[in-house]
This record gives structure tokens, sequence and C-alpha cells, in this order.
């Protein structure tokens, strides 16, 4: 892969990490198993990444693009 693609990627991973900073999932648990009776139950995790580590993606990936315009000129 060129170095201005992996840039590129690196920008654009970093936006939507600022944008989104996570994201919920939902497992299911059995709570009850009793013969023919099962009650089971939906339990939500939400998975959190701070703000920064997109900003420093973001930024990381804008230095690799400008690095390869200057080997390149």
């Amino acid at each position: 892969m060129k170095s201005k693609t992996i840039g590129i990627i690196l920008a654009i991973i970093g936006i939507l990490m600022i944008v989104y900073t996570g994201f919920n999932y939902v497992t299911t648990e059995k709570v009850i198993d009793l013969g023919p009776l099962q009650m089971n139950m939906d339990k939500n995790h939400f998975v959190q990444w701070s703000p920064i580590v997109g900003v420093v993606l973001l930024v990381g990936g804008i230095l690799v693009i400008a690095i390869d315009k200057k080997k390149n000129a």
C-alpha cells in the first residue's frame, strides 16, 4: 500500500472516532432454566473510547500524507 492511502485511511478512521465515540452491542444471558421454563435477559454493553484517540489518528494521517508529498516533490 502507498503511504498516501494509509494516511487517508488513518484520517477517515480518526474522523469517525471523533464523531462516534462508542457503540453498543447486546448479548443474551440465560437467567432461569427449569426444564421447559426458560427466561433470558438482554444485556447492553457499551464500548467507549476517548475522542483524543480520533484526533491523534487524524493528525497522524495528515502527517503521513504530508510526508509522502514531500518525498514525491
